[in-house]
């Protein structure tokens, strides 16, 4: 195999593939990058056998093959050549070593057979729509802060994406909870979604499938079936094996009865939490919220370093409520709002919150109180 390509070009590929692997392997090849030129394309292929990640990109192929070496330390190798550069990669037949070459350095790298490289068995996909990538990183962005950290409750280590039905019409949603929080987002249902399967899309995978998306009118062409889930743009295809297990019935924790209507300036809000919260030392300490007509005071009180207070200007017009809220949940949901005001609807102290960005009802969070 001899290839040669540009710094840029070659550096974003690897950057694709090395972020899949895991750092530590009980099997050699799964720390490796499988490169296979032919035409005028080379490929870049990674896995940790749960996800693998496929890079196309253009280079100028003398001689087509394949290999595969350290994908961490030809990222590393790539990332520190200067801007501009034009690099070689080449292997001669049986030596075991790629050379790496740009300018004046050159680098020696061991390689492994590419037959022992695991490729991801193909699926069959019952289900295969396009989306915006605007649309996804909106579905999962606002999602994924719920996702669940405990092991025990594996279900939850990922974000569930499913068709459902909202105010008469077909959605496809988004929904993560941990038990504490719960973040549902709706989107419009795209064309020839409607009989998609509902699957668990793993932490991991909702991370490395963020750095497609950041173009907002590519189209992604999203495959699912019940095992596995692809994302593809013109260069990058994300595959993924989707979380073996049945998500909980979600729709019993939205409360529907919640009538006490708190709204405030969503930044206001965010910023007055985090100022109060500063006298703890621990971030799950709970801010307590006293509301009273048109007037919000927030109090933290740590006994062992001290007390805050702050009052805001709020819309506030129900009987005088004080509730509690991990300061963290409380951050993390007022700063998924991108509209100027939030909504809470409470039921009573001991009740789960409601919120929501203004009158959109696509986004809605809820958040379990804390005893103050």
């Amino acid at each position: 195999m001899k290839i040669s390509m540009e710094r840029a070009t070659l550096l974003r590929a690897v950057a694709q593939a090395q972020s899949v692997v895991e750092r530590r392997n009980t099997i050699p090849i799964l720390a490796n990058v499988l490169i296979e030129a032919e035409g005028d394309t080379v490929t870049f292929r990674a896995t940790d056998l749960d996800i693998e990640v496929l890079d196309r990109a253009e280079a100028m192929v003398e001689k087509a093959g394949g290999t595969t070496v350290s994908a961490v330390t030809l990222h590393e190798i790539v990332r520190k050549l200067p801007d501009g550069a034009q690099v070689a990669l080449s292997e001669e037949p049986g030596s075991g070593r790629l050379t790496v070459s740009a300018g004046r350095s050159m680098f020696n790298l061991a390689t492994l057979p590419k037959e022992d490289f695991p490729v991801m068995a193909s699926s069959e996909y019952t289900s295969n729509f396009s989306c915006k990538a605007q649309v996804l990183r909106r579905l999962f962005d606002k999602s994924k802060f719920a996702i669940s950290t405990e092991e025990t409750r594996y279900y939850l280590n990922g974000v569930y994406m499913h068709v459902s039905d909202s105010d008469g019409a077909k959605v496809l949603r988004c929904v993560a909870t941990d038990g504490h929080r719960l973040a549902r987002i709706d989107a419009p249902l795209p064309d020839n979604a409607a009989d998609m399967p509902g699957v668990i899309v793993p932490r991991k995978t909702v991370g490395e499938l963020r750095k497609l998306l950041d173009e907002d009118d590519m189209d992604i062409a999203v495959s699912v079936s019940e095992t596995k889930i692809r994302f593809a743009t013109h260069n990058i295809t994300l595959t993924s094996k989707v979380i073996d297990g049945t998500f909980p019935d979600y729709t019993r924790v939205i409360p529907q009865g919640n009538t006490r209507k708190l709204e405030v300036d969503a930044s206001e809000f965010a910023k007055a939490v985090d100022r109060v919260a500063t006298v703890s030392s621990e971030r799950s300490r709970a801010v307590k919220l006293a509301l009273d007509e048109d007037r919000l005071v927030l109090s933290v009180n740590a006994p062992d370093s001290g007390a805050a207070e702050e009052e805001l200007a709020v819309a506030y017009g129900d009987e005088r409520l004080e509730i509690g809220f991990n300061a963290k949940y409380l951050l993390e949901i007022a700063s998924q709002v991108d509209r100027e005001n939030a909504v809470f609807l409470f039921n009573s102290s001991g009740d789960p919150t409601l919120m929501r960005e203004g009158d959109d009802t696509s986004a809605v969070y809820v958040v379990m109180p804390m005893r103050v």
